[in-house]
């Protein structure tokens, strides 16, 4: 008789409505029997949404909580430690099912044993968002991120995001979340780069999520500041600079401006146009050029200010 290969749902969230998301999810898991349990993981969420979690609790969906936010980094690794499946499949609390949960988890089944680490993608409306003060962000997502499975096979590390992945818990519990790392920001970049120095393949697959929950256009900007000042702060600690930037775009960038001398232009520019930048991508005159500048611009910035403390290599 064949081994059959068990999967756990892992849902870290903080005040965000996923009763829909898990309905659904628990809906698929009446079919497929070898999706064994949802675990959705509270992270210090305020006692509105609290209530609406532990309404889903019973049948095989359990709450894992903390009273505290711990940030994403911690909330996956207590999800995964909790998790009884051989599989751990992470979705974002704000994703949304673009057909039935059955053919979804069907998809994973039949790719299960072609790796240990695989990516399902991520989908965005094709049709801009009603609100045009979320039009930065899904401009963003088509851009960038909403990518063919054949496309993200080619450099399978970059990019690397656990809005839509699934890991094998063995591989999974030796390297885990950097929890050092407590703001918004490049955790899933640093394991994927660990997966690389590990030689652990990733496989992509057609296999995506909607991203449901477009943040506005200054809240994107304020979680670009923060994402951008941990890669910095990551920048530091890899012991392999060299592989780590091969699979980050911005660090690639960032070297060839280095090699330039122009740091400090850079950083000027961000200093001085900072505010006028940001009024212009807070608007319905979105540039995604003008994005990337304003990213590495405040890269530049950050190296400047990281250069003159000491940071330890972990990695």
């Amino acid at each position: 008789m064949e081994f059959q290969m068990t999967i756990s749902i892992l849902i870290p969230v903080n005040n965000y409505d996923v009763v829909t998301l898990v309905h659904s999810l628990k809906d698929g898991m009446e079919r497929v029997p070898e999706f064994v349990e949802i675990l959705i993981g509270d992270d210090g969420s305020s006692e509105e949404y609290r209530k609406k979690y532990l309404s889903l609790c019973g049948n095989r969906i359990r709450i894992i909580a903390s009273k505290v936010n711990v940030g994403r980094a911690t909330i996956r690794n207590k999800l995964a430690m909790e998790a009884k499946g051989d599989f751990l499949l992470f979705i974002d609390a704000d994703a949304m099912l673009p057909g039935t949960a059955e053919a979804y988890m069907i998809k994973w089944l039949n790719n299960i044993k072609e790796a240990r680490v695989i990516n399902g993608g991520v989908l965005y409306n094709a049709s801009p968002p009603g609100d045009p003060d979320k039009l930065l962000r899904w401009k963003y997502g088509i851009s960038r991120e909403q990518k063919k499975a054949r496309d993200r096979n080619k450099h399978p590390h970059s990019g690397f995001s656990t809005f839509n992945v699934m890991i094998e818990k063995s591989v999974f519990s030796k390297l885990r979340f950097y929890e050092e790392l407590k703001q918004y920001g490049h955790e899933d970049t640093l394991l994927g780069y660990q997966l690389r120095k590990a030689n652990i393949d990733i496989l992509h697959i057609d296999n995506g999520l909607l991203h449901d929950g477009l943040e506005t256009n200054r809240d994107f900007l304020t979680k670009t500041k923060l994402g951008v000042e941990n890669l910095s702060k990551l920048y530091d600690k890899v012991t392999d600079r060299r592989t780590f930037s091969s699979i980050v775009r911005i660090l690639q960038t960032y070297n060839r401006i280095k090699f330039l001398r122009l740091e400090k232009i850079f950083t000027g520019v961000f200093i001085r146009y900072r505010e006028r930048m940001e009024i212009r991508l807070d608007s319905s005159d979105v540039s995604l050029k003008l994005f990337w500048f304003y990213k590495i611009s405040i890269f530049c910035t950050y190296r400047e200010i990281h250069r003159r403390k000491k940071f330890n290599t972990v990695f």
